[in-house]
């Protein structure tokens, strides 16, 4: 069995492919992601979509990096690995959580990856991250309340921060979206 995702014209049909290779049934992963049967058939068949959390999960229950379950843009073959066009980003995740995000970087050959994020007002992330990456953050508009490794912050637009490998916590409790462009080392997605 490959450990590489079969071309398919959807993420639901990536999971499937996936999760069939590996010889898991709906059941199993379902109960490995305490979600529900339903919730998971939804998903092959793109009738739902997962949030950044979901994926992230559902990448580490398949044994794949979390870039294979992101859609994939139609630049020109000239232009791959070189361009990324602002309507061609890969976006990551459902925007479920508040958080709508799109990979800046052209693939995920390099050392670090940068991501561009949108945080939806009044949107909180579900669970705290502690990833054994660097991450520096540039915010380009709104507002975003950090906790980092214990310590709350508050940061805006012009302002830059940086995660080592900590604990940390993201929210918009603002009625503005708030805009940050993340460059994270090594990739994660």
């Amino acid at each position: 069995m490959t450990s590489q995702a079969p071309h398919a014209a959807t993420l639901g049909a990536d999971i499937r492919a996936l999760r069939k290779a590996r010889g898991l049934t709906l059941t199993e992963v379902a109960g490995q992601l305490e979600k529900s049967v339903g919730w998971l058939s939804q998903v092959e068949r793109d009738l739902s979509d997962p949030s950044i959390s979901d994926l992230r999960l559902l990448a580490k229950c398949l044994g794949v990096p979390m870039s294979m379950l992101f859609a994939h843009s139609d630049a020109p073959v000239r232009e791959h690995g070189y361009i990324v066009r602002a309507g061609s980003r890969r976006p990551m995740g459902s925007g479920e959580e508040g958080l709508i995000e799109e990979l800046l970087s052209p693939d995920l050959t390099d050392d670090f990856e940068m991501v561009h994020s949108t945080f939806q007002p009044h949107s909180k992330m579900q669970q705290p991250a502690d990833r054994p990456t660097q991450e520096v953050g540039y915010m380009i508009s709104g507002q975003l309340d950090l906790v980092i490794d214990g310590n709350g912050f508050t940061v805006g637009p012009g302002d830059s921060f940086r995660i080592k490998h900590q604990p940390y916590q993201w929210a918009n409790p603002y009625d503005d979206a708030a805009v940050a462009v993340w460059v994270i080392a090594p990739p994660v997605y």
